[in-house]
């Protein structure tokens, strides 16, 4: 019997509370965490490509209060990565968006690779 059909057996027969656990663990089955890894390092490919122009290391040389440093991100209530990818996709204030340069999924994973970072402090290594 195929995984996702057991999978999706489980998930009826227990509930709804474990749920989550198992679209997890199945999420990791079907994308093995090195998947995970390239798009991370996809996304810092495109932003290297399009946006460090004006966004060195976490900084922004147009506007300085408007970084992605953590504090700026929050501060400007871009606290996860799904609101990162917006501004990517669509623009914010005088940045224009970028949808059709990142491409399918580019917004996403610029935003996980900008989120990633600010959560590191944008310290490289």
């Amino acid at each position: 019997m195929n995984l996702q059909i057991r999978l999706r057996r489980l998930v009826f027969e227990l509930g709804g509370q474990t749920a989550g656990l198992l679209i997890l663990i199945s999420t990791l089955l079907i994308h093995p965490i090195g998947t995970i890894a390239l798009d991370i390092d996809s996304g810092g490919s495109l932003f290297k490509q399009h946006c460090s122009g004006c966004h060195v290391n976490g900084g922004n040389i147009i506007r300085r209060n408007k970084t992605l440093r953590l504090k700026a991100l929050e501060r400007n209530g871009l606290d996860n990565p799904q609101a990162i990818a917006r501004v990517a996709r669509e623009g914010i204030g005088q940045m224009s968006g970028y949808e059709d340069v990142l491409g399918d999924s580019g917004d996403q994973l610029v935003a996980a690779w900008i989120w990633a970072q600010a959560q590191n402090a944008w310290t490289q290594g």
